[in-house]
């Protein structure tokens, strides 16, 4: 594709680097970054790079954050004794937004992946020991891993329950079955059978 300008080419490529985007749409976003007023698109570039350099990982959680510690770790709302073990900060907004869940998190920045060579001291699986080991430990009575049900997932699930037989604490996971308005004709068979292992009462 031939650009009019050496500039717009390098913002092309640049923004096409992002992950969903392609050269049209980059340049489409280019496009209408040039038609908007210049003190728009400075705000833009501000941000940007206020969030490369100021946006931090929560001390305690490790969860992404504008200081040492989190909103959520700092909050005197949340359950002290339940504390969810995430894969990344996406899994803390997902469920965060179902207005469900109102203990502590702890990111563990990623699962187990022999694959991509990511062990588990590639996580921040021991920052959860120190923690459960630590003065905030007394507090914590049950420890939910909403983990991806991938064999990784299971794999890095599998791990941690291994590491927190030590404590006194109810281990739980995620219940994992057919989604709501879900077809069972469609649900494959794992999930299917996963649930009805998990079946429930009927109330």
């Amino acid at each position: 594709m031939e650009y009019p300008s050496k500039l717009i080419e390098d913002a092309v490529n640049e923004v096409s680097k992002l992950p969903g985007i392609g050269k049209k749409t980059a340049l489409r976003l280019v496009l209408h970054l040039l038609k908007r007023d210049e003190d728009q698109t400075e705000i833009l570039a501000q941000s940007l790079t206020a969030m490369r350099t100021r946006v931090k990982y929560c001390l305690k959680c490790h969860n992404l954050s504008d200081h040492d510690l989190c909103s959520i770790c700092t909050s005197n709302k949340r359950d002290q004794s339940l504390i969810c073990v995430v894969e990344d900060t996406r899994d803390v907004l997902a469920i965060e937004n179902t207005a469900q869940f109102k203990g502590l998190y702890h990111v563990l920045g990623g699962i187990i992946s022999p694959v991509e060579g990511i062990g588990p001291s590639d996580l921040q699986i021991d920052s959860l020991i120190a923690r459960l080991r630590g003065p905030e430990g007394e507090q914590v009575r049950e420890i939910i891993l909403a983990i991806s049900p991938t064999m990784e997932g299971d794999t890095t699930a599998f791990y941690l329950q291994k590491k927190l037989k030590a404590f006194n604490l109810r281990i739980s996971t995620i219940a994992r079955g057919v989604p709501i308005g879900g077809d069972l004709e469609y649900a494959d068979e794992v999930t299917l059978g996963r649930s009805i292992l998990s079946r429930i009462a009927y109330d």
